[in-house]
C-alpha cells in the first residue's frame, strides 16, 4: 500500500496513503472540487500536517464513513523536481500508465480513502484533476510516480 515518488527529483520519497487519514490537509471527496473548499485547502498548503493530536471518537466514526483526497502538492515539491521536469507520470499496476504535466499534478488530489476504507481493489491511491473534469474517470491502480 506504499506509492513511491521518483524519477527526475532530488529526493526520491515513499508515501503510505494508510497514514493520511489524521493528516489534516485531507479534504472530504465530496468537498474537493468546491471553490470554498479549495480556498480552506490552500490556507494550510505549505504547512506541515499536525498529526499528533488524538482523535475523538466523533472524528474516527467521520473517519469510516466518508471518502478522503490529500492534495499532491506538498509531496511533489518535497521530493524537489529538478528544473527540467515537466511531467509527471502514473505507473499503474494495470501497465496502461498515464501522463499529466507537473502543474496538473501539483495542482491534482490523491483518494486514499473510501468511505472509510483504504483502495485495495484498484488504488493505492487515484488521481483527479482540480477541478474534478475527472471525477467519473480518474487514474486509478496508481503503484507509483515517476516525474519527467
Amino acid at each position: 500500500m506504499i506509492v513511491m515518488i521518483k524519477g527526475n527529483v532530488g529526493y526520491p520519497i515513499t508515501l503510505d496513503p494508510t497514514v493520511w487519514i489524521f493528516d489534516d490537509r485531507k479534504v472530504e471527496l465530496e468537498n474537493a472540487f468546491t471553490e470554498k473548499e479549495e480556498e480552506e485547502t490552500s490556507s494550510f498548503i505549505f504547512h506541515k500536517p499536525p498529526v499528533n493530536r488524538s482523535v475523538s471518537k466523533m472524528e474516527g466514526e467521520e473517519y469510516l464513513k466518508n471518502s478522503y483526497v490529500i492534495p499532491l502538492h506538498d509531496f511533489l515539491n518535497n521530493a524537489e523536481p529538478k528544473t527540467d521536469a515537466q511531467e509527471v507520470e502514473f505507473i499503474k499496476s494495470s501497465g496502461e500508465n498515464e501522463t499529466v504535466s507537473l502543474e496538473d499534478a501539483k495542482n491534482g488530489y490523491l483518494l486514499f480513502s473510501s468511505e472509510g476504507k483504504p483502495l485495495f481493489e484498484d488504488g493505492p491511491v487515484h488521481f483527479y484533476d482540480k477541478d474534478g473534469s475527472n471525477k467519473d474517470n480518474p487514474v486509478k491502480y496508481i503503484k507509483e510516480i515517476h516525474v519527467h
